[in-house]
């Protein structure tokens, strides 16, 4: 007579047994340095050196206790504490990037557009002076909506401010070249300011010559810049020191291209230049500024 409670239901050989039990369920989990998992297939046990790319796929790099190493391509087929796992690549954390920065070293503001133009000013001597302004300071007076212009000399300040019409609001700063005690530009300056409405004109200057001299020697492999003896046209006389071309004015507009694009920020500038163009940035932009 058939005893049919007299099988054991937990034995592997009666019928039905599997019958219900289900399949383990695959879970992805990331392939960390130092992960022991076993490939399914050879029965490959080894702790996760790496992920990497190999031969245009990812792989995983595992090494046994012998310190062997072999590569499995990443994905399903591996076991983690007997249980089916597919490797994925681990998150790689990155640090907060730090703010990008100008080439004057102001926080860069991204994808701003450029502010319509102040009423407000600032004058510089030359072409070669606003061109290193506009290198350097360039994307910040974009932002600032400060336009930089040429006074073709010094000698036109004061016919340029009577025309310009300063006052509390449209206020113009001024960059002078050779701006020292005793200096014919002091002097030129201190005429050109009387009259004019209190507050409204801010002249700075630093005390080169020239406004490649504010570009540091050592970003055209000199140790100091050369004296040139008085009487001798300042440019020209540099650039015989310098070895390199002076016959024409296309030699020193050649020249002066070099020297401006060996220029990559505010740190291939003298401070006497930096100080006093964000001093005149500052006073055109101050509140009250248009």
């Amino acid at each position: 007579m058939h005893d049919r409670y007299g099988a054991d239901v937990l034995n592997p050989e009666f019928p039905g047994a599997h019958r219900g039990r289900r399949k383990p369920e695959t879970r992805p989990v990331a392939a960390e340095p130092g992960l022991v998992v076993e490939d399914v297939e050879s029965g490959w046990v080894g702790a996760v050196v790496r992920v990497e790319t190999s031969g245009g796929m990812r792989v995983v790099v595992l090494e046994d206790r012998r310190g062997r190493t072999r590569s499995f391509p990443l994905g399903p087929g591996f076991w983690v504490e007997g249980r089916p796992v597919e490797l994925t690549a681990p998150v790689v954390s990155r640090a907060p990037r730090p703010p990008s920065r100008t080439a004057s070293g102001s926080v860069a503001v991204p994808d701003s557009p450029a502010r319509v133009a102040r009423g407000s000013r600032i004058w510089v001597e030359g072409r070669h002076d606003a061109e290193l302004v506009e290198k350097v300071w360039g994307d910040d007076l974009r932002v600032e909506g400060v336009v930089v212009e040429m006074l073709d000399g010094i000698d036109n300040l004061a016919e340029r401010l009577a025309e310009f019409g300063p006052d509390d609001g449209r206020r113009v700063g001024v960059l002078v070249d050779h701006l020292v005690p005793g200096s014919k530009e002091q002097r030129l300056a201190d005429e050109a300011l009387r009259g004019v409405h209190p507050g409204s004109v801010l002249v700075l200057g630093h005390p080169y010559v020239d406004v490649w001299q504010a570009v540091k020697p050592g970003r055209i492999g000199l140790e100091r810049w050369p004296r040139i003896e008085r009487g001798v046209e300042w440019k020209h006389g540099i650039l015989r020191e310098l070895g390199w071309p002076a016959d024409s004015q296309a030699d020193v507009a050649r020249a002066w291209q070099r020297i401006l694009g060996s220029v990559r920020d505010f740190r291939d500038l003298d401070p006497a230049l930096l100080g006093r163009v964000e001093e005149l940035i500052d006073f055109v932009t101050a509140p009250g500024a248009e």
